[in-house]
């Protein structure tokens, strides 16, 4: 199974939006900068998201994008879910689908405990997290880079 490119682009701006103070806004301009997806891509995949009330919009001036209290404890699976709709790992597995099989097929249980083990990363893992550990990595990469431009550090500096 592979996510889409729009539960992709969905994971990559709720985690732009969890990064920003709460009820700051942003402009969808400076949320394609941010995620790299085509602005018009990029509008339809922040409705389904607002439409989960995951985000709240705002038209005008000062207007923009802002993350809902929610969405900064929602999960990968709720992100992604939003966007996608329901994951399915198999048809088998998926809700008012019938397998007539099911019963009887020695994949099955395969596909269900894969299926679960992913939702279970999935689940646990919450956007203001993944924007925490975001920040973390760019503080890390631009002291890095600091170190590397001052020289070598000595006992005489």
């Amino acid at each position: 199974m592979q996510l889409t490119r729009a539960a992709d682009y969905g994971v990559r701006v709720m985690m732009a939006l969890a990064g920003m103070p709460p009820g700051e806004r942003v402009s969808l301009q400076v949320l394609t900068r941010e995620t790299g997806a085509p602005e018009s891509f990029l509008s339809k995949v922040l409705q389904s998201l607002a439409q989960a009330s995951l985000i709240a919009s705002r038209r005008g001036q000062g207007g923009g994008f802002e993350i809902a209290p929610a969405g900064r404890e929602a999960s990968i699976r709720t992100i992604v879910e939003a966007v996608d709709g329901p994951i399915g790992l198999n048809v088998c597995l998926c809700e008012g689908k019938e397998c007539q099989r099911k019963v009887w097929c020695p994949a099955h249980p395969v596909w269900a405990e894969a299926q679960r083990a992913m939702f279970s990363v999935l689940e646990r893992t919450r956007m203001q997290d993944l924007a925490e550990m975001g920040a973390t990595n760019q503080f890390t990469i631009v002291a890095a880079a600091c170190l590397q431009s001052a020289g070598p550090v000595t006992a005489n500096s």
